[in-house]
């Protein structure tokens, strides 16, 4: 199969990648893609009803400061981003503190592809540089997008970097999934002076 092309029923890898909110009517997808194993391995995320509430409700509400959104692929939903600033969230950065510094402003992001047939394929930096763009002009004041990733998860590693992401630290951090070990490599992109 070229590289550019997708099973017959999905969306050309040529198709642009765009974000949009996530809404009510993606949960029953969104439980779908966390239910597979090759994002279950990573984000490890209960899939019932009370969990989903818990965990994205907040957002569909408007009363999260992070972002929940779809990336799309030619408009065919393909996988969900969550973009946040740092210092909305204090307990992380204390937890990241030990292995590194969040500068002030600092961005960060967390990503996957639902569908495992498009895994592989050179998606995955591109939905990481869409909402790293994006980022940018929305917080104006975003010096750097900094991401924590478990050691072992080889391929989001290569994804970041593929996005221009330099690997700026390694430590422990808490797993998303008990399974692994704390290991974690940090990335960080920071802006192009072009944009200010």
């Amino acid at each position: 199969m070229p590289p550019s092309v997708t099973p017959a029923d999905g969306p050309s890898l040529d198709a642009p990648v765009t974000l949009r909110p996530l809404v009510r009517a993606d949960l029953a997808l969104l439980r779908r893609w966390l239910a597979a194993p090759h994002v279950h391995r990573w984000w490890f995320h209960e899939t019932t009803d009370e969990a989903l509430e818990r965990d994205f409700g907040a957002g569909l509400r408007g009363e999260e400061p992070g972002e929940d959104l779809v990336a799309e692929l030619g408009g065919v939903p393909v996988g969900l981003v969550q973009r946040a600033r740092w210092h909305d969230y204090p307990e992380e950065v204390a937890a990241i503190a030990p292995i590194l510094t969040i500068p002030d402003g600092a961005l960060t992001v967390d990503y996957l592809i639902g569908p495992v047939e498009l895994t592989g394929r050179g998606l995955g930096p591109r939905i990481i540089a869409a909402a790293v763009a994006e980022g940018w002009q929305r917080y104006p004041e975003a010096t750097a997008v900094v991401v924590p990733v478990a050691a072992g998860n080889r391929a989001s590693c290569r994804a970041l970097e593929k996005a221009g992401f330099r690997r700026v630290a390694t430590g422990e951090l808490p797993p998303d999934n008990p399974a692994d070990p704390p290991l974690a490599h940090v990335h960080r992109l920071d802006r192009p002076a072009r944009l200010g």
